[in-house]
């Protein structure tokens, strides 16, 4: 071998610099032709919607035409019936079993402070990320995001809404322990006015409208139907209300055969009040009126894609963090195990030649009734985006159901309740309520779509009940973390009412207990009082200077703070509908 020369070495450089740049150009080839991602959630959205059949009235051309131009799972669940356990599981892919997180109150950056949401995945394998509106439970977690509507730093993903001055509009509140956006109501208002979701639109129309340097993973939040059902009133128009219809779902006495823990979680009060306001049909029409918002502002979004230069290489993703119910079982809300609250729509759009898993894209109008979970929806996009796959992904990815609406899927769906131990589990056929006392609920949902009948305390079982109560409670989960409770600081305060005539209110307390936690923030010992029922207090003990007691109360529950040394009344608190905590001012306020 020769002697190693200036030449050679010039020459060795210039190879190296021509592979290196080939392989960049490779992968910015690669980067180039990844599909884009169209992320669409919508909140408290229930199977009323057209493509569903969930209410004979509902109006949403928007949501029939996406789930007919791509595949509509039609026994698709949430894996929580609440926005935040439900979302949280969407965005890290982690089953509440595994993470610990359950239920509304927590937060889910102290339960899970290092999982990877999906727009930072995404950023990080060469997506620009962006998103807008409600995705998480009323934060950003700004982070994980290139760019966001409305800024991402505010940490406030809503943007200004119009709402009326005077309120409540329609439902009066039965009591503090009543969730103060429950009312609905026409506004006289046009939809760009309105603001809220038009806005999201808006900002997702123009990110669509346009060409990008990179793949995007875009991720649109819908706000309607969640509460207040406060829309423009042309979205009201097409439903008179003396022509509302009553949910389909809907049967008296159906707690009859519910095992106790059922009929808690079912008698929350909200439904009775409804009833004896007389606004039970209102409400219905208020929650079709926003669904039909909601479809328009969808519709919005789609004519941006279609018209603009990103339609051929996106793929469209929709889902609900879960349904909502109206009346059946004696409920209104969320919260439960049964099927108008866990199952959601969840449709997917993939066009030809963009995704190496689904390279011939969905067959339009292709219906499945696998039963899925909006847990496998970030294991999903990976494989259909073609990323590294994520281990610490809980959830199996659909796309075998997307490449063939038939084929094999030995997956049940499970739905994890606030209590740990406390699940649904989705079959084909068949439902199970499994809730940490023991009890248990059983349904055939083929011959009982609407869950009337509880199958699984029924002594006259066929072998085929049998067969699938002993299949279901195979599937059922076996471990459950713990549930991590949010720190006080970062819950909600309440408010202070300063001493006016050294008289705090007597208390009207209404509701189920839960903890108080009175933080003083003074350099001198304070005494906590509760007022009683005819406003004499009542003495439950000192906080140290920069102290914290932790105390049980009750919504309407009135809370007098004293000084120790001066004996005079400081101020009160009266405890809201949740948890809270209640700062006592350093007195330089």
């Amino acid at each position: 071998m020769g002697p190693f020369t200036f030449d050679k070495a010039v020459g060795v450089l210039a190879a190296s610099i021509f592979l290196i740049a080939l392989h960049s150009a490779a992968d910015a080839d690669e980067v180039a032709t990844k599909p884009n991602v169209l992320f669409i959630a919508v909140d408290d959205l229930n199977d009323w919607i057209g493509c569903l059949g969930g209410h004979p009235q509902t109006i949403t051309p928007n949501f029939d035409r996406l789930a007919a131009s791509g595949v509509l799972f039609t026994n698709a669940h949430c894996a929580a019936p609440a926005c935040n356990p439900c979302r949280s599981a969407i965005f890290t892919g982690r089953a509440p079993n595994v993470s610990g997180m359950y239920d509304n109150r927590q937060q889910m950056r102290e339960v899970m402070p290092d999982d990877v949401l999906i727009p930072t995945y995404f950023h990080d394998h060469g997506y620009h990320s962006a998103g807008s509106g409600k995705l998480l439970h009323y934060f950003i977690d700004g982070d994980s995001w290139d760019d966001y509507f409305p800024d991402r730093q505010t940490e406030n993903p809503l943007p200004t809404t119009f709402y009326p001055e005077k309120r409540p509009v329609n439902l009066s509140r039965g009591g503090p322990w009543q969730y103060v956006e429950t009312d609905w109501a026409p506004l006289d208002v046009t939809d760009e006015q309105f603001g809220g979701d038009w806005s999201v639109s808006q900002w997702i129309g123009d990110q669509l409208g346009k060409k990008h340097d990179k793949p995007f993973f875009l991720s649109c939040g819908l706000y309607r139907p969640h509460e207040p059902w406060f829309v423009p009133k042309k979205y009201f128009e097409p439903f008179p209300l003396e022509s509302i219809e009553l949910p389909p779902g809907y049967l008296a006495n159906d707690l009859d055969d519910v095992p106790m823990a059922g009929v808690r979680a079912a008698k929350n009060r909200y439904f009775a009040h409804i009833q004896d306001q007389g606004q039970w049909r209102r409400g219905i029409q208020g929650y079709l009126a926003s669904i039909h918002f909601a479809d328009a502002m969808l519709g919005r979004v789609l004519d941006a894609l279609e018209s603009g230069p990103n339609a051929d290489n996106t793929i469209v993703v929709l889902w609900s963090d879960h349904g909502w119910q109206l009346g059946e079982k004696e409920h209104w809300q969320k919260y439960t195990g049964w099927r108008a609250v866990t199952r959601v729509p969840l449709m997917v759009r993939i066009p030809a030649s963009v995704s190496p898993a689904v390279s011939e894209g969905t067959v339009p109008g292709t219906v499945c009734d696998a039963p899925v979970n909006t847990l496998s929806l970030y294991p999903t996009l990976i494989e259909l985006c073609g990323l590294p796959a994520k281990p610490e992904c809980d959830g199996p990815s659909i796309v075998p159901l997307l490449r063939d609406a038939k084929a094999a899927w030995p997956h049940s769906s499970v739905t994890f309740l606030a209590a740990p131990g406390s699940f649904s589990v989705s079959g084909k056929t068949h439902r199970y309520i499994h809730y940490a006392d023991g009890g248990e609920e059983l349904y055939d949902v083929k011959a009982d779509p609407f869950e009337w009948h509880n199958l699984a305390n029924d002594p006259s079982h066929n072998p085929d009940t049998v067969n699938q109560l002993a299949h279901l409670r195979g599937a059922a989960p076996d471990s459950f973390a713990k549930r991590v409770e949010p720190s006080v600081d970062s819950l909600v305060e309440l408010t202070w009412h300063a001493v006016k005539d050294g008289v705090a209110p007597p208390s009207k307390p209404d509701g189920n207990p839960f903890p108080v936690h009175f933080r003083n923030s003074r350099s001198s010992e304070i005494e906590l009082f509760w007022m009683d029922t005819n406003g004499k207090p009542r003495s439950y003990g000192k906080i140290e200077p920069q102290g914290t007691k932790t105390q049980s109360t009750r919504p309407g529950a009135v809370w007098m703070v004293q000084d120790v040394l001066t004996q005079s009344p400081l101020g009160h608190f009266v405890v809201d509908d949740r948890t809270a905590k209640a700062v006592i001012p350093d007195g330089t306020e």
